[in-house]
């Protein structure tokens, strides 16, 4: 993971493109072809404002509506963004694949997610879609923490310092705000991504596909403005993100989910064992209880562990597979 910190100066070579004065339909035709996705929900507050602006800077703007009770996906559409809409609620990942499938029968040459809230800038899109069209990178994460220009409540530090630890040293892919969703993504990066994850753990999922997929990832900095309080309990959203990260490491990391628990199992067992013999040896009496609790430890942590060794050769093989198809 590398950081890319970009004046203006740099980044106006993308200003015949996307200036904020030159409208979408007089583009240049062979400008790069910018899809931004938005995925949103019950956010007919912020869509309209959030569209408008998305416009000076992207080619097409796809807002995804997830399955909003209220008035969101008839304001977007009024805005001029592109409309899909899920008849139910299916999560943030759904939301993603859906805009993510949309993006490759458009050919996009770069794609764009940030939210509908209105928490993001969209004139920062620039600084955040250029390291793609530069062939630098293959994710751009916006960072709200590179410079210090986001006004973040103490209690969102403290959680997204807890899951950039978990999910940097899970996946092998460091960067320092796993749970940013204004990111840009290469072609390449497009064909790749196949997100399982419904709910926030989507971020994190992306580190873990981009470690997998050999994927470039590097941040930029961006500014995040909180207008109003969370719509949902932040200890809840933690925990669900908390789950989702712990799914995620028994899909991509087997070995360690299931080989770690199994060697700790195992060790108790033993000692437990050794206790049973010592006992044995001193008094001449078998303790039919220890002797049933160390076999209960060592079977369990001996199938877990194995059991995390076949599947760790079974993903090795089939990443193997799919790199030498694709």
């Amino acid at each position: 993971m590398s950081e890319v910190t970009m004046t203006q100066e740099e980044i106006d070579p993308l200003a015949p493109v996307l200036a904020d004065d030159q409208p979408s339909e007089s583009r240049r035709a062979d400008a790069p072809k910018i899809v931004a996705i938005v995925p949103v929900y019950n956010e007919e507050r912020f869509i309209g404002s959030v569209v408008l602006k998305t416009k000076e800077y992207a080619s097409t703007v796809l807002v995804v509506d997830d399955g909003s009770t209220d008035g969101t996906a008839a304001v977007a559409k009024a805005a001029g963004a592109e409309v899909i809409r899920h008849e139910q609620n299916q999560g943030k990942g759904a939301a993603l694949n859906t805009g993510f499938h949309r993006a490759r029968e458009l050919a996009a040459d770069a794609i764009v997610t940030l939210d509908g809230d209105g928490q993001h800038f969209p004139e920062e899109l620039c600084l955040v879609i250029q390291p793609i069209l530069d062939g630098q990178a293959d994710i751009v994460v916006g960072s709200r923490y590179l410079e210090n220009t986001s006004d973040v409540p103490q209690r969102r530090v403290w959680g997204h310092r807890f899951f950039n630890l978990i999910t940097n040293q899970l996946s092998g892919v460091a960067v320092t705000d796993s749970q940013s969703g204004f990111r840009a993504f290469s072609r390449r990066a497009l064909d790749a991504l196949s997100l399982s994850s419904k709910g926030f753990s989507v971020e994190s999922e992306m580190q873990f596909l981009a470690s997998d997929c050999n994927l470039r990832v590097c941040e930029v900095p961006i500014t995040i403005k909180y207008l109003d309080k969370p719509k949902r309990s932040v200890i809840s959203q933690g925990l669900t993100v908390l789950g989702g990260i712990l799914r995620l490491v028994g899909q991509h990391r087997p070995l360690l989910y299931f080989g770690v628990p199994g060697t700790i199992l195992l060790a108790i067992g033993l000692i437990w064992g050794a206790q049973s013999i010592s006992f044995y040896n001193q008094r001449q009496i078998l303790s039919a209880g220890y002797v049933l609790v160390s076999t209960l430890l060592i079977t369990l942590g001996a199938l877990s562990f194995f059991a995390g060794l076949i599947l760790h050769s079974i993903r090795g093989l089939l990443l193997d597979l799919l790199n030498r198809t694709s």
